[in-house]
């Protein structure tokens, strides 16, 4: 074969390749929460869904945070992302610790309910939020929700951290390090119930988690309405014997408010079909009605999951 010949059934051959490939694919970023935590291997998994049952898409997952996903969906970084209600709330208004309104941030679905944590260790002499007062805390790092309900929950104490003897900012693993070697009395976080960090400090020393009453309850609300009340059920962690009442936030999948209609209602619905499989990551998810995904967390719905709540006639 000369190649002239051979040069002309290449470009052919190319032509039809080209002619036949499929079109670009839709790419879909989602923000999630640090590896080693929740979030990430949920992303995972709807990540699995949405191209399994959504056309045409391409899916990637990136670390992030409650917070900062606000920013990065707001300013493009990512199609989707993971939230804390509080904090989406707060940037949708504007409020600390954003500096402008969220305003390209659309709510899709409500997954489940974190607690707020309030550990201490039981020799410390705290009883009520307003004991920390001269304590060393230890929280999650900055951008964190847990850390921005943290500096709500001194607030209504009257407290800041100025007023504490020492802060540390990182990871559950180094929090729990902290108060089993004595460096810290106090444990803030949030997450699910049993918390496994929790349970690990109790394996070792003697804790109590502190109970947060009605008034200071109100107070915080009137900070941020997206805060609720919730109950920690006695027997949830070593040595708690009875109920405690506590603060938390509702884990929610916010999308750019810019995205497609058609689109948010194919990625919403397939998710409202397909619960059960993130209930093998999350047992919280697993169960989840049309109705759970469609509880109004104060944060706009996007205009395709809206659709698809009322057509299930949960909205």
């Amino acid at each position: 074969m000369d190649i002239v010949r051979f040069g002309r059934l290449y470009c052919a051959g190319l032509a039809i390749l080209l002619l036949s490939a499929p079109a670009s694919a839709q790419l879909i970023r989602i923000m999630s929460g640090p590896q080693g935590g929740s979030w990430y291997p949920l992303a995972g998994a709807i990540q699995g869904i949405v191209e399994k049952n959504v056309p045409g898409t391409n899916v990637r997952v990136a670390p992030g945070a409650g917070i900062s996903n606000v920013i990065g969906v707001q300013n493009n970084k990512a199609e989707m992302g993971f939230g804390n209600s509080v904090s989406t709330y707060d940037g949708v208004r504007g409020q600390d610790p954003f500096k402008t309104k969220t305003d390209n941030v659309c709510h899709i679905a409500t997954l489940y309910f974190q607690y707020f944590h309030a550990v201490v260790l039981a020799d410390a002499g705290v009883k009520t939020g307003a004991d920390m007062k001269g304590k060393a805390l230890t929280t999650q790092a900055k951008g964190n929700t847990g850390e921005q309900m943290t500096r709500d929950f001194l607030k209504v104490y009257g407290l800041d951290y100025a007023k504490l003897s020492k802060v540390n900012f990182g990871s559950y693993t180094d929090s729990v390090s902290q108060l089993k070697d004595g460096h810290a009395q106090i444990f803030t976080l949030i997450t699910t119930v049993p918390a496994s960090a929790v349970m690990d400090l109790g394996s070792a020393r003697k804790i109590q988690v502190l109970d947060l009453t009605g008034l200071k309850l109100s107070e915080l609300q009137k900070i941020n309405k997206g805060y609720d009340k919730r109950t920690i059920k006695a027997g949830s962690y070593p040595g708690q014997d009875k109920d405690i009442q506590t603060i938390g936030t509702w884990t929610h999948l916010m999308m750019r408010c810019s995205t497609p209609e058609d689109l948010a209602y194919k990625i919403t619905k397939s998710i409202a079909q397909n619960v059960d499989g993130l209930g093998n990551v999350v047992a919280a998810v697993k169960g989840l009605t049309p109705k759970d995904l469609a509880i109004d967390v104060g944060v706009p719905y996007h205009p395709g999951a809206r659709k698809f709540y009322r057509e299930a006639k949960v909205l």
